[in-house]
Order: structure tokens, then sequence, then C-alpha cells
């Protein structure tokens, strides 16, 4: 027993020196605002102190390969156009932090008080919806195609919820395979604990097509929600339809969809029905 003490309050302190660092290079980085760099120290601290290696390992590739992508060729026009419909900036704040990786956290510290290699497998899932959403929303504003809606198929303004296009889905396919693809070669590596981190026994080609399929259903269940119910706003200087409730300096109007239902609730509920199917297809590994 004060073994397992020791081991925690040493997970602890060095989830706390770790996810700081990372999350003060972040804030310095301007990948993240002040409660989203708060908020990635708590969070971090508790993957490092309730999971294995593969737990925040993924986190950690997750918040790397979004970052990059979001910071690549950010001045592009078609970028900065749909980043201005978009409810929030760059920057993650809080809530874009919790619902990224909130439901995740919970599995961990579910995995780690009742340990079943399900918890993992819809980890893996929640993981690669959220990476899927970010690669497609940061890769398929640079299409040159003219964004689709998902719901009616015609065309819509680049950034517009709910438009997908080829590269878009593409990207959302990449995205998920990648967690699936880190995911698989964490749990390769041999480590203390490893029966408990569970899944050593899957091939890593049948989690990675796990995670592929999850995560871009979980893409497409965000972009489906965005179209319909996600509140949506007018705004009422120069006309444009945002995600926000204020633009140009201005309140906007709302015109249609669910107001409590905003973009990181949308990301949270969709990473929780990839995070349902991957564990309904992992039984089939």
């Amino acid at each position: 027993m004060v073994g397992y003490i020791d081991e925690l309050w040493l997970r602890l302190l060095i989830g706390l020196l770790g996810s700081g660092l990372a999350a003060a290079a972040a804030y310095r980085a301007r990948a993240l605002s002040g409660s989203g760099a708060w908020s990635a120290l708590a969070m971090g601290t508790g993957f490092v102190s309730f999971g294995e290696p593969v737990w925040f390992g993924v986190l950690i590739a997750f918040f790397i390969s979004s970052t990059f992508w979001s910071k690549w060729k950010r001045h592009a026009r078609s970028k900065r156009d749909a980043e201005a419909k978009y409810a929030k900036g760059g920057r993650r704040d809080a809530g874009q932090v919790w619902a990224n990786g909130g439901a995740g956290l919970v599995l961990c510290a579910l995995h780690a008080i009742f340990p079943h290699d399900g918890w993992l497998l819809a980890y893996i899932g929640v993981m690669a919806s959220v990476n899927a959403d970010t690669w497609a929303t940061e890769i398929g504003a640079l299409s040159r195609s003219v964004p689709r809606s998902i719901v009616s198929g015609k065309r819509v303004v680049t950034g517009t919820s709910g438009g997908i296009t080829p590269l878009g889905s593409a990207a959302a396919l990449g995205g998920a395979a990648f967690i699936g693809a880190v995911a698989a070669l964490l749990l390769a590596i041999p480590q203390p604990g490893e029966a408990a981190a569970g899944m050593g026994g899957y091939a890593a080609a049948g989690l990675i097509a796990v995670a592929a399929a999850a995560g871009l259903a979980g893409a497409f269940a965000d972009s489906l929600l965005g179209a319909t119910g996600q509140a949506m706003y007018r705004c009422q200087v120069c006309g444009s339809e945002t995600e926000r409730v204020s633009h140009c300096g201005s309140p906007t109007r709302h015109i249609r969809g669910f107001a409590a239902l905003d973009n990181d609730r949308v990301n949270l509920l969709s990473s929780l029905v990839a995070g349902l199917l991957a564990l309904a297809l992992g039984q089939l590994l």
C-alpha cells in the first residue's frame, strides 16, 4: 500500500512538471490561451497520474499534430476567412481543451479504477474523432474545391458548419488513422504495468482500422450536428453567418440551431459517438 501511494505521488509530481512545461510552451507559442494552459496542466497531470504511457502519449500526439496543422499556412486567405466564422480563434481555451480531452480523462480514470480493455478502445475512438475533426478543419480550409453541405449537398461558403470537401474528408481519415497508429506503437513497447494497460494482444492493423473508422464517423457526426443542431448566428453588420455571438464588434442574431449547442459541445458529443463505435468495433478484433 505504501509503495502504491509513493508511486501515485511520483506520478503526480511528474505530471505536474511535465504538463506545466508543455502548457507554458504552448501558451508562449499562442497555441493555448491562459484558461487553456491551466486546463492543459490539470488534464495532463490527470492522465499521467492515472494512465500508462499510451494514454498520455495519444493525448500529446493529438495536441502536437493538431497544433501543427493549425499553424500550417495560417495566413492563407481561405483559412483566415474560415476562422472568422468559427466561434473561437486558433488559441484553444478551457472549453476547447475539456471538450477535446475531458471524456478521455474520465475514461482514463475509469480504467485505473476498473481495468478493462474497453475503456482504452473507447478512448482511442474519442481521440481519433477529435483529431480527425481538427485535421479536417485545418487542412480542409485549404481545399480548392467548394465545400458542400453534408445535409443538402449544396455548395456552401468555406468555414460553414457542416460543409465538407474531399480534401477535408481525406484529412479526417488521416487524422483518425494517425491516432490509431500512435496507440498501436505505444502499446507495442514493453512497459511496467503492461497488463493493466491492456490490449497488448491486438494487432496494430486492427487498432488503426478501428481508430480510422470510428474517428471518421465521429468527424462526419460533428459535421452533421454542425449543419443541423449547432447554434448559428447572423452578423448584423456584414451579414455573414457565423458561430460567434459577436461579430464585427456587434452582437449577432441567432438564426438556427439550439442556443446551448455550441461548437465545444458538438465536438464532445461527436467524440462520444466515435468512442462507442470504437468499443463496438473492437469486439471484432
